[in-house]
């Protein structure tokens, strides 16, 4: 495909900006669940060529918007399947959501492929494609913490390889995923510099390295002791915000959380996922609120029935929606926000610790300039008229015997670096998560990028799911076990140990930035050593 596009692009300059497009929409396909990775590289090194023939930073940048355009909207492509689960706007909107959400995040590849071109002013070559990824790392950095950071996507995911093995993401724990997106357009940019230099043969060499690469086999596993019950319903979306069908829903999860052996007290972790289990846990509350949603209308009586559930011996970790109460003006108390927590129950019915989601996500838990929007009959996507509020970042619980535990709730799991305290470093990362208003794309880009901040971070992760993928992801990225999307049912396992500390878990994404760094240099020595 290269060799054949190569005379192509150089034959039609006056079309460049048909080929980014193009070459846009061919790089998402490596993107789960289509995984054509070796496609996407390819696309990717050759937008690298036509980027480094461009005549100055404004065409490059230009072009760069515009591989980002359709990258991007392939890519979010699920996104449209969330607006055909509420009511409060129509699903056609999804499908302009899609394509103008593109058109802020092509902004970041468009920062990488201008400032590359202003940087190296010499033309194509190994200097170039050496700058471009790392402003490309750069660029991806930004995108995780701009405007609150949409981390979705990044370029490395096509070097993960299938549940078995991790691929090139390997190479993760030293570098980070941004710096990997660098390494991942750098070998793609060498493939194709390779043919335009008629370098055939070194060409295949390197283009048969990446495949040993993503085949090779993943170290020797290690066995934990831990023990674990990961209850996995299948609800219809519509149900999780159904008074109706609350209890329907609490019995489906418990009847999928019991130990394999009922005589047996040992410890155990059972894991719910996000939705699901509507009752509200903590005390204090209008009695309103319980007589609407809580067992009984009381919160001691839904604590302890959840406890008596997973039974003696066992930690709940469960997935819920906590309020704040406030005062109106006219004196009456009512919920003025909430919050989407995890909350770990003993087996007494004892609130061991809870934590709140920090990422919250714009348009789905939160509506964005809400007095300017809403008058426009613009809403959330979830149900429910207040929006939900930020917890404190990534925060661990002791569980005892159980060990550490640091919840990421959905959409936190993609921001790589943010879901461990780096002061009080967790055994293992739990997910919980709901994606049945994903669609088909959305659930397997978060498992792989879950298994992704297994492997930088050298900690397993644990996903528990409503309609998404539950499993236990060992920390070399390894899938052990797995539940796929529709697909009801129970997980016993055993949860894997810890690897040691990694590098990026000790640096986090200064690393990256590191290897950014080292990008550019290697890439001025490159194109100093061409002038001479």
């Amino acid at each position: 495909m290269a060799a054949a596009a190569l005379p192509l692009i150089d034959r039609q300059p006056g079309r460049p900006w048909l080929w980014a497009l193009a070459l846009g929409l061919v790089s998402a396909t490596g993107f789960q669940p289509i995984g054509l990775w070796p496609l996407a590289l390819l696309a990717m090194g050759l937008f690298t060529l036509l980027v480094a023939r461009t005549a100055s930073w404004k065409q490059a940048a230009w072009l760069g918007w515009l591989l980002g355009w359709t990258h991007f909207t392939l890519g979010n492509v699920w996104i449209a399947d969330s607006f055909t689960h509420q009511a409060q706007m129509p699903a056609v909107l999804g499908w302009l959501a899609v394509p103008l959400l593109a058109v802020y995040l092509a902004v970041y590849p468009a920062i990488a492929a201008g400032t590359a071109r202003l940087v190296a002013r010499h033309g194509a070559g190994w200097g170039f494609a050496l700058v471009f990824a790392g402003t490309w790392v750069v660029a991806e950095w930004l995108r995780s913490w701009v405007f609150t950071g949409y981390a979705w996507n990044p370029f490395a995911m096509v070097l993960l390889g299938g549940f078995a093995r991790p691929g090139l993401a390997a190479l993760a724990p030293w570098m980070g995923t941004y710096a990997l997106s660098g390494v991942a357009v750098f070998l793609a940019a060498a493939i194709v510099l390779l043919l335009a230099e008629r370098r055939r043969r070194t060409a295949l060499l390197v283009a048969a390295l990446i495949l040993v690469g993503m085949l090779l086999p993943a170290s020797a596993p290690r066995e934990g002791t831990v023990r674990l019950t990961i209850a996995k319903p299948v609800i219809p979306q519509a149900a999780l915000n159904d008074p109706r069908a609350f209890e329907a829903n609490y019995q489906s999860l418990a009847r999928l959380s019991p130990r394999t052996d009922p005589a047996d007290t040992s410890p155990r972790l059972v894991l719910w996922p996000e939705s699901g289990m509507a009752d509200f846990l903590q005390d204090g509350y209008p009695q309103r609120y319980y007589d609407q949603t809580t067992a009984m209308g009381s919160a001691e009586f839904a604590r302890r029935r959840l406890g008596a559930t997973v039974g003696v011996g066992s930690v709940l970790l469960t997935g819920g929606t906590e309020l704040e109460i406030g005062t109106g003006e006219d004196g009456a108390r009512r919920a003025t926000g909430a919050r989407n927590v995890v909350t770990a129950l003993a087996a007494n019915g004892e609130v061991i610790d809870r934590v709140a989601k920090s990422h919250l996500v714009p348009y789905g838990e939160y509506l964005p300039m809400r007095a300017l929007l809403e008058p426009l009959g613009l809403s959330r996507l979830v149900a429910g008229t207040i929006d939900f509020l930020p917890g404190d970042g990534p925060t661990t619980i002791d569980l005892g015997v159980l060990g550490k535990v640091s919840p990421q709730i959905c959409y936190e799991i993609i921001f790589a670096g943010q879901v461990a305290d780096r002061g009080d470093r967790p055994d293992y990362i739990v997910n919980p998560s709901s994606e049945g208003w994903f669609g088909g794309f959305g659930p397997p880009q978060f498992m792989a990028q879950a298994r992704m901040r297994a492997i930088e971070e050298g900690l397993p992760v644990l996903r528990a799911t409503n309609n998404g993928i539950s499993a236990v992801i060992d920390p070399r990225g390894v899938v052990r076990q797995h539940l796929g999307r529709s697909e009801e049912g129970t997980i016993q396992a055993v949860i894997p140990p810890a690897a040691p500390p990694t590098l990026f878990a000790r640096l986090g994404n200064v690393l990256s930035l590191v290897w950014a760094a080292a990008f550019l240099l290697a890439g001025f020595v490159a194109m100093r050593g061409k002038a001479r």
